[in-house]
C-alpha cells in the first residue's frame, strides 16, 4: 500500500526488474507519435537526413525534426553519421532489439500458445486437451 509520500515502501523490493531502465527510455521515446513515425519512414526508407525527414511534417520545422531524433539517439533507437554538411541517420536495430527482449520475453508464452493453436489449426490437426 503507498504511504503518505507515495511510495510502495512495503512491497518486496527484491523482485526481478524486468523493464529496465534502458526499456523506459525505450519507451519514454516511443510514446510520441512523431517518433513512431520518424521510425517508420527510417524502416521504410533507410537512411534519411533531417531534411527529407522533415518533408514528410509539413507542420514542424526541420529543428523541431532534430529535436526528436535527439531524443531517438538519447534513446539508442537512431544511429547518426555525418556526410559532408549533412548528418544521416537509420534505426539502430540491434538496440531497439536489446532494449525490448527483456520486455518482450515476459509475454512471450502467450503468443507461442497461440501460434501453436494456429499451426494445429493450419495442419488440421486437432491440439489434445
Amino acid at each position: 500500500m503507498p504511504t503518505a509520500t507515495g511510495s510502495w515502501s512495503s512491497w518486496p523490493t527484491s523482485w526481478p526488474r524486468v523493464v529496465t531502465s534502458t526499456s523506459n527510455d525505450l519507451f519514454r521515446a516511443l510514446a510520441d507519435p512523431t517518433r513512431r513515425r520518424i521510425l517508420d519512414l527510417l524502416a521504410e526508407r533507410g537512411t534519411l537526413t533531417v531534411g527529407q525527414l522533415a518533408a514528410e511534417f509539413p507542420e514542424l520545422v526541420p529543428s523541431g525534426i532534430s529535436k526528436h531524433l535527439m531524443g531517438l539517439r538519447a534513446a539508442g533507437l537512431v544511429n547518426a553519421r555525418s556526410q559532408g554538411r549533412q548528418r544521416l541517420y537509420r534505426i539502430d536495430g540491434d538496440a531497439l532489439s536489446d532494449a525490448l527482449a527483456p520486455w518482450l520475453a515476459r509475454y512471450q508464452p502467450y503468443w507461442s500458445e497461440a501460434l501453436e493453436r494456429l499451426r494445429d489449426v493450419a495442419e488440421g490437426s486437432q491440439p489434445t486437451s
